[in-house]
């Protein structure tokens, strides 16, 4: 019997404000700039490119090529993206374990 293997597209349950922001913080958690670039862009396909693009001003081309694995978004990008997300960057103080 051969086990049938699905995707899993994590966008799907990105369906509110408070989903994103527990999604991102993990995410930016890791330190990891790849992985939160393309965190960001598994939101930006639960949001919508369009209407991202729309929100943002910025061309959906652009955010696909930022938020891909070899994405580099700038500062600028990032906070337009999270402002049209509805969730924003804080800062906290660094606490090694």
């Amino acid at each position: 019997m051969s086990e049938k293997i699905y995707d899993y597209d994590p966008s799907v349950a990105l369906d509110s404000e408070q989903a994103i922001a527990v999604f991102l913080a993990d995410a930016l958690e890791t330190g990891d700039a790849a992985y939160i670039a393309k965190a960001m862009g598994v939101v930006a396909r639960a949001k919508g490119m369009t209407q991202l693009a729309n929100e943002t001003g910025l061309s959906r081309e652009q955010l696909y090529r930022s938020f891909s694995e070899q994405g580099n978004p700038t500062l600028k990008t990032m906070l337009a993206v999270m402002r049209a997300l509805g969730v924003e960057l804080t800062a906290r103080p660094h606490h090694p374990a």
